[in-house]
């Protein structure tokens, strides 16, 4: 499990992982790719566990965790090909979120305050 380790922990186990193979990672396009493919995996696994879609009885069982976790590793092999540091990329979102949009929903603390 992952339990305690930092995105720049994370970045540098994939990276890790990946420089022990020739071909390195793949293209920016192709990891766009399997990330536009991950996410729809995800997509399916929440829309049979909440939505009105079923499983077929000929489908396996995959955890909504595995496919968020496949997005995951995605996510940072395409960050670490571009030189990206996730966790500074985190820093700035925040920071936006807290500042242009800190107004934009109701805090739970001003619940029923006019």
């Amino acid at each position: 499990m992952t339990n305690g380790k930092s995105m720049k922990e994370l970045q540098k186990e994939v990276d890790q992982y990946i420089s022990q193979f020739k071909e390195g990672y793949f293209s920016p396009l192709a990891m766009l790719a399997r990330l536009t493919e991950e996410l729809g995996e995800l997509a399916r696994e929440v829309n049979h566990y909440y939505g009105e879609k079923p499983k077929k009885s000929t489908e396996t069982e995959k955890a909504i965790e595995e496919e968020l976790g496949d997005l995951l590793f995605v996510i940072i092999c395409l960050a670490n090909s571009l030189n990206i540091d996730l966790e500074e990329a985190h820093d700035y979102v925040m920071n936006k979120f807290n500042t242009r949009d800190k107004n934009r929903w109701t805090r739970l603390d001003q619940e029923g305050v006019e």
